[in-house]
């Protein structure tokens, strides 16, 4: 494919998290780079947070390996150990099967952008820290469980 035109690339909103979590990701938007370019071992993602937006809830994949380079801005990566403010060129990776939770927020004033770059394993489980769900993505479909096991329900409005 060669040289991918970010221009051309569709902006990617919402979430694929049930309510209420879904409203959560307000402020978060993505570019998926590996998609455009046809990439299927690998995917690709700038993500964009715009000020007080959050990039996920702090999850941990037991197949997949993740890696994030700050782009532009300030994104403060929230971990079971503490929060590290990580600023352009700054790096971490996250490895498979590794059950500590991690997300990134922009605490600042300005949009922030960060490059992700994981593995697509089919199928993939990840366990969310601080809430009790849990996703399993297979065949590109994305089930959600309590982490005992039983089909997550929404709660009524």
């Amino acid at each position: 494919m060669g040289v991918i035109d970010k221009a051309s690339v569709p902006v990617k909103t919402g979430s694929i998290y049930p309510a209420p979590y879904a409203a959560m990701m307000a402020g978060r938007s993505s570019l998926r780079l590996g998609q455009a370019g046809g990439l299927t071992q690998f995917g690709v993602n700038e993500v964009i947070l715009a000020p007080g937006a959050l990039s996920s809830l702090r999850h941990w994949h037991e197949r997949e390996d993740e890696f994030v380079m700050v782009l532009t801005g300030v994104c403060t990566l929230v971990m079971d150990g503490g929060e590290t403010e990580m600023r352009p060129g700054d790096c971490a990776a996250f490895p498979a099967g590794a059950a500590d939770g991690h997300h990134f927020i922009n605490r600042t004033g300005e949009e922030a952008r960060f490059l992700v770059i994981g593995s697509k394993m089919n199928p993939e489980r990840a366990h969310y820290s601080d809430v009790d769900l849990v996703v399993e993505m297979k065949d590109g479909a994305a089930a959600f469980t309590t982490r005992d096991g039983r089909p997550y329900k929404e709660p009524a409005a």
